[in-house]
């Protein structure tokens, strides 16, 4: 098989060059090696060896999120495979990692293509450090996730089921509480008075 050949020509060729982290995050300080450096670098070495990459994404999530000032942020994480082909032989060896990026606009899965393949081909060919499309380039100032809302009625009631059950006991307790849907007035209900309803259950034992 000619693809590990090519792999392992393709890695002997980076190790001496290496790809310098010559771009830096301005909003943190931290030095990085872009994509476009990777493409760069990367690109005349692997059709030398006659190797060639091929992605093929086998899952997308996005959720939307907000910054800090309000504006939609778009977080994406896709699920890729790459096939590592021999072009002389036609066999093959497939990578698979993931990418993750935040965009404000429509360039958060694109970014995180270029994530998932710079860090499957830094893997595979164990790219060392040299003596806008990019990730790593910005970092998103992200608004904290508002509090769920608790509808006071609803935690009334939930309150009071709780307490007619711990008159029962602990056993009578749990299997209230589980029978309850979950809810995030649930959740605060009991966030806030687990500890006296667990305390009234066990003075039933006691």
């Amino acid at each position: 098989m000619k693809v590990y050949q090519a792999i392992a020509a393709v890695a002997a060729t980076m190790a001496e060059s290496g790809i310098a982290k010559a771009r830096k995050n301005q909003a943190q300080g931290y030095s990085f090696r872009g994509i476009d450096d990777v493409y760069n670098a990367l690109g005349p070495v692997l059709a030398r060896n006659g190797l060639v990459v091929l992605p093929r994404t086998l899952s997308r999530e996005c959720i939307e999120r907000q910054t800090a000032k309000g504006s939609p942020l778009f977080y994406v994480t896709v699920e890729v495979e790459f096939d590592f082909v021999s072009a002389e032989d036609g066999s093959k060896h497939t990578v698979k990692t993931y990418g993750e990026a935040m965009d404000s606009a429509d360039k958060a899965t694109n970014k995180a293509m270029s994530a998932a393949y710079k860090y499957a081909a830094m893997q595979a060919f164990c790219i060392p450090t040299e003596g806008d499309n990019d990730a790593d380039a910005h970092t998103h100032e992200i608004a904290p996730k508002p509090a769920p809302r608790v509808n006071d009625q609803e935690a009334a009631l939930i309150l009071d089921s709780l307490r007619e059950a711990a008159v029962d006991g602990l056993e009578a307790l749990q299997a209230r509480f589980k029978a309850i849907p979950n809810s995030p007035t649930k959740t605060a209900v009991w966030t806030q008075h687990q500890a006296s309803l667990k305390s009234a259950a066990e003075k039933v034992l006691a």
